[in-house]
């Protein structure tokens, strides 16, 4: 029986990032198809990946290693592989084998994508960012998820607020803002800072939940008790 299917698009403002949709599951039997792939893509200088893992039910050890084997030459010509829409079992195996720590994973395409766009200095707020033929030829870069609605209200009061309070919220970077909601609550669940950030208050950033738990394990801050013992030193 074959184990995985793997279908090989071009998305992105530039659609110069790879987007790897993959379905089955990935083992011993399977992961060398993805591995090849990989190495084709590397040797084209197509270093931009997302791997879309929502059709997947099962990375064995082996699976992981596909992605780990060319990592380290992606990294150094610039490029990266971002893992996106994991499920929790699929999820729950990651984390085990502390891959977690090496393969940044997110909740959506458009989240890893964004990321993409960021890092590379392309304006994902430009309107003329996209071309309408672009967006008819790739429908996953019609997206615009971190200012998506940013000055539209959506029935929360801000009367209390200050403009000036406003804006110097909104020109926070995103770890200076999740600090900031730290302190407001440092018992605030994961969920419960993901929809802080998405608060007119914060820029309506929309960060998803295994997205914040990364950043915020690379802040030393990814446990309740970790967030009390910042509040207590400011």
């Amino acid at each position: 029986m074959h184990g995985i299917d793997i279908s090989v698009n071009n998305i992105g403002t530039r659609l110069d990032v790879t987007l790897l949709s993959i379905t089955g599951y990935i083992d011993t039997s399977s992961c060398q198809e993805l591995e090849n792939i990989i190495n084709d893509l590397l040797n084209k200088n197509q270093i931009q990946i997302i791997s879309d893992l929502g059709g997947v039910t099962y990375v064995s050890s082996a699976g992981w290693g596909a992605f780990m084997s060319k990592l380290k030459n992606i990294r150094d010509q610039g490029g990266d592989i971002k893992i996106v829409q994991m499920s929790q079992e699929v999820f729950e195996i990651f984390e085990m084998l502390e891959f977690d720590k090496i393969l940044r994973n997110y909740d959506s395409i458009e989240e890893a994508l964004n990321d993409f766009e960021i890092i590379r200095g392309i304006d994902i707020t430009s309107a003329g960012a996209v071309t309408d033929n672009t967006k008819e030829a790739n429908p996953l870069i019609d997206y615009n998820p971190r200012v998506e609605n940013l000055f539209e209200g959506d029935g929360i009061q801000i009367d209390s607020m200050t403009s000036e309070y406003q804006h110097k919220n909104l020109q926070l970077p995103v770890n200076e803002k999740i600090k900031k909601i730290i302190l407001e609550n440092p018992m605030y669940s994961i969920k419960k800072i993901c929809k802080r950030m998405n608060s007119e208050e914060y820029g309506k950033v929309k960060i998803g939940w295994f997205q914040m738990r990364s950043l915020l394990k690379d802040m030393s801050l990814e446990t309740k008790e970790k967030r009390y013992r910042f509040y207590r030193s400011r």
